[in-house]
C-alpha cells in the first residue's frame, strides 16, 4: 500500500511578507503523493497573495527528505506519471523568490524540490543525490534536467547514472547551493539573512530577474540579452525604480511598493 499522509505546514514571519512552509512527515520526511498535490497547493495560496514577497521551504525531523515512497509507485497507474513533478516542483513557477534550507539527507524527489527553488543553502552534513537507477528508474521530477543545467552535463551524468552522492562541499563548489553552513542554528541565521536582502528589495525587481534568469538560461544569448533590456526598460518606468534612485540620492531607505 502507498503511504499517505506528510504535512506542509505553512505559517507566516515578517508582518506576513515571508512564508514559511515546513514539510512534517516523520524523521526522513518521506514525500508521499499527498505531499505532492499539498506542494502545489500551497503554492497556489502564496502565489495569489501579493503581500508575500519571499518563500521559505524547510524541514522537521532528521532530514530534509530521503525521497519519495518508493513502494507506493507500484500502487499508482502509469497513466497518472504522465505530468509526474509538475506539482511538487511548484517554486520554479512561482514568480516569488524561494529558499531551501537543507539539513540532512536530500535525495530523489526531495533534491528534485530543492533544484526548484531559486536559492538553496545547506548544512555541512547535508548529501544530495539522485538514486532512481538502483530501481531500475530515472529521475521524473525534473531532476535530469535542472541537476545538468547546475553542475554540467559531464558531472550529473556520473551523479545521476551511478547514484553516487554528493557531498554539501562539493555542493557549495559546484553551485548546486548558494552557502555550506556548520549546522542547523546557522542554517536558520544564514536564511534569514537572506530573507531580511530580498525584504529589502523591490519585489516588482525580484520577480522580473527571477522570470529573466530563468527563461533566459535557456535560450540563445542574444534571446536573452534582449529579454533583459526589455525587462529593464519595463522597471524604468516603475515606482519601484523611482524610489530607489530618489532613496539612493537623499540617503535614505526606499520605500518599495511592489508596483
Amino acid at each position: 500500500m502507498p503511504l499517505t499522509g506528510g504535512e506542509i505546514r505553512l505559517h507566516r514571519g515578517h508582518d506576513g511578507r515571508v512564508a514559511y512552509l515546513t514539510l512534517d512527515h516523520g524523521k526522513f520526511n518521506i514525500i508521499t503523493w499527498e505531499t505532492r498535490q499539498a506542494m502545489a497547493d500551497r503554492f497556489a495560496e502564496i502565489d495569489a497573495d501579493d503581500g508575500i514577497q519571499a518563500v521559505v521551504i524547510q524541514a522537521d525531523g532528521e532530514h530534509f527528505s530521503s525521497g519519495g515512497d518508493i513502494a507506493g509507485f507500484m500502487e499508482v497507474e502509469p497513466i497518472d506519471f504522465t505530468d509526474l513533478g509538475h506539482n511538487v516542483t511548484a517554486p520554479a513557477r512561482s514568480p516569488k523568490p524561494v529558499i531551501a534550507a537543507v539539513d540532512g539527507y536530500c535525495f530523489g524527489v526531495g533534491l528534485e524540490l530543492a533544484l526548484s527553488t531559486d536559492i538553496r543553502v545547506a548544512t555541512q552534513r547535508s548529501q544530495f543525490a539522485l538514486p532512481e537507477m538502483r530501481l531500475g528508474m530515472i529521475p521524473g521530477s525534473g531532476g535530469t534536467q535542472r541537476l545538468a543545467r547546475l553542475i554540467g552535463l559531464s558531472r550529473a551524468k556520473y551523479h545521476i547514472m551511478t547514484a553516487t552522492r554528493i557531498s554539501a562541499a562539493q555542493a557549495g563548489d559546484w553551485g548546486l547551493v548558494a552557502d555550506v553552513v556548520s549546522d542547523r542554528a546557522a542554517l536558520d541565521a544564514e536564511v534569514e539573512r537572506v530573507v531580511e536582502a530580498l525584504l529589502g528589495f523591490s519585489p516588482l525587481a525580484a520577480r522580473t530577474a527571477k522570470e529573466v534568469l530563468d527563461k533566459g538560461v535557456d535560450a540563445p544569448l542574444y534571446s536573452g540579452i534582449e529579454l533583459e533590456r526589455k525587462a529593464y526598460a519595463m522597471l524604468r518606468s516603475s515606482h519601484d525604480f523611482a524610489e530607489g534612485v530618489a532613496a539612493f540620492t537623499e540617503k535614505r531607505k526606499p520605500a518599495f511598493k511592489g508596483r
